[in-house]
């Protein structure tokens, strides 16, 4: 379905996997993620919370970016590992301060129990976001992360899923975004996924993205 954009920008409202074209689905049918080296030489960056981020909303697109060639990066508001809700630990590479949109096609913004907390307000993070939508980069955000992006200043005026509460949808219009309730979300090189139900689908969308 398509949304119309006064900025006459191409957006895309994903329906559920369910009623996705045959042609789509049959891409990935039997395990076919692992498609051809695509995205080789293409970079990507994933922001984590330090504590309790979901696992599923890191790996699963981690996975799908780095079977089709990809560099996958983690960085944190601090350096050394960080713990998963359900255990899982990852190691931030470098800190947000120190990350640079340039250097990387796509930055995406995973979300967890600390976010609110560690990723909402960090102005190290904003200005990497910002960065990456003044150089026209990717740009990715699951779960909560929409609250990120609205706070960034780079959701005004586009169409974006997040997980719903009162609070992260105040946080949208307050940004100027409109908030659109499905799984996943494209608008321009802006990708949003609702929760962990939808990471394979942001993965997906985040690598078409990257190959276009």
């Amino acid at each position: 379905m398509r949304v119309p954009s006064p900025a006459g920008r191409q957006i895309r409202v994903l329906p559920s996997p369910g009623l996705l074209l045959r042609s789509s689905a049959s891409l990935y049918e039997n395990g076919a993620d692992k498609m051809e080296k695509r995205l080789k030489g293409k970079r990507v960056l994933a922001i984590v919370p330090p504590l309790g981020f979901h696992e599923e909303e890191l790996q699963q697109p981690r996975k799908i970016l780095e079977s089709q060639g990809a560099e996958f990066k983690i960085a944190s508001v601090k350096q050394g590992t960080c713990s998963g809700l359900l255990g899982g630990r990852v190691k931030a590479e470098l800190t947000v301060d120190e990350a640079r949109a340039d250097d990387y096609d796509a930055v995406i913004v995973v979300a967890g129990a600390d976010s609110p907390d560690c990723l909402w307000d960090s102005v190290e993070l904003h200005r990497v976001l910002q960065q990456a939508a003044e150089s026209n980069k990717v740009i990715g955000g699951i779960c909560l992360s929409g609250v990120v992006l609205a706070r960034a200043g780079v959701a005004g005026g586009r169409h974006l899923t997040v997980y719903q509460t009162p609070r992260t949808l105040r946080e949208l219009a307050k940004a100027g975004a409109r908030y659109v309730a499905r799984d996943v979300v494209i608008d321009g090189n802006m990708v949003t996924a609702g929760g962990p139900s939808a990471a394979r689908e942001f993965g997906r969308k985040l690598a078409e993205r990257l190959a276009s």
